[in-house]
């Protein structure tokens, strides 16, 4: 009986420290959870500048974003609005390459209307440290080969590596890599070009 009691007193004892912990815990979540939110948001407006100068736009980016259904953008996965005195400029988004070395990558690209495309970013990947990892931009200027180039029907046959007979630059024992990410590039802006009139339908919300 004695054992008892005192197996339920430490039962208590730690049932009450767990319960001030979990309140613990559970107040800092609070204090810092704008703090938090406000860091993530300057990080990912600071991304989408990247992609979409400041003069392009003057809403607010991150509140003009869509999830767009797959059957009528297929691949766009996340759909930024950039809405100059309520006109369109241009369009972030994110997509994903499935066919990297060592797996998906996932891309922010942002384009205008009329096919130049502005810039792209690499937001997470799996490449080989060394050799793919090279599509990261504080390891070289490889991405900054999208910027400004023109996707339009007389293009397309630049829109691969050279090593397939277009234009972008592969890496030394890494073709795999480069490849993907020009093939999603052209892959993604097409859909986003193909759907002009649904883009406009979509963008009309943010252009009051």
């Amino acid at each position: 009986m004695g054992i008892f009691k005192v197996t339920s007193r430490f039962g208590l004892l730690l049932g009450f420290i767990a319960l001030t912990c979990t309140a613990v815990s559970a107040g800092i979540y609070m204090l810092t959870k704008d703090k938090i939110d406000e860091a993530m948001a300057e990080q990912q407006k600071a991304l989408l500048l990247q992609v979409i100068p400041q003069d392009y736009f003057n809403n607010n980016l991150l509140e003009s974003v869509e999830t767009p259904e797959q059957d009528k953008l297929k691949g766009i996965q996340k759909l930024y609005f950039a809405i100059k005195d309520h006109v369109p400029t241009a369009y972030a988004y994110e997509t994903t390459a499935p066919d990297g070395y060592s797996g998906n990558i996932r891309l922010l690209v942002g384009i205008t209307p009329k096919g130049e495309v502005l810039g792209v970013r690499v937001i997470e990947h799996h490449e080989t440290p060394g050799l793919g990892d090279k599509i990261e931009l504080r390891i070289s200027n490889w991405i900054l080969s999208f910027t400004n180039q023109v996707i339009v029907p007389e293009s397309l046959k630049d829109w691969a590596v050279k090593k397939d007979g277009g234009k972008f630059d592969q890496f030394s024992g890494a073709t795999i890599t480069p490849r993907a990410i020009v093939n999603q590039v052209k892959r993604s802006a097409l859909v986003m070009l193909e759907n002009e009139a649904l883009l406009n339908e979509m963008a009309k919300k943010y252009a009051q």
